[in-house]
């Protein structure tokens, strides 16, 4: 018997309880990321795609600047960004967004 048992869902889960970070990644394509930069920087876009650097490819992406006053600023529409691994400094769901209007989408 192998390492790994198939689930319901497809997806792995290794002897410890683990899920395998293939099926973890797949679950959140499509899922809005918030990603905190090392520059102070909030961005918040359509998860698409990564590498084993960790740069992060990001949809209909909006970056939030914080002002003098630590207010919030207007959202800058970005659009398409690859975020380099190494200026980031949290990922999180972001769940305040409605991704049913957005155009990007994979699909294997």
């Amino acid at each position: 018997m192998s390492n790994t048992a198939s689930i319901q869902n497809s997806e792995v889960i290794k002897d410890n309880g683990e899920i395998d970070g293939k099926a973890k990644l797949r679950k959140w394509l499509n899922m809005n990321f918030r990603i905190e930069m090392t520059d102070g920087r909030v961005l918040i876009g359509v998860f698409l795609c990564t590498d084993r650097d960790a740069n992060v490819i990001l949809g209909a992406c909006s970056e939030y600047l914080k002002n003098n006053d630590g207010e919030t600023e207007e959202p800058r529409v970005l659009g398409l960004v690859m975020v380099p691994g190494r200026h980031i400094v949290s990922i999180k769901i972001d769940d305040t967004m409605d991704t049913s209007s957005q155009k990007y989408y994979y699909e294997e």
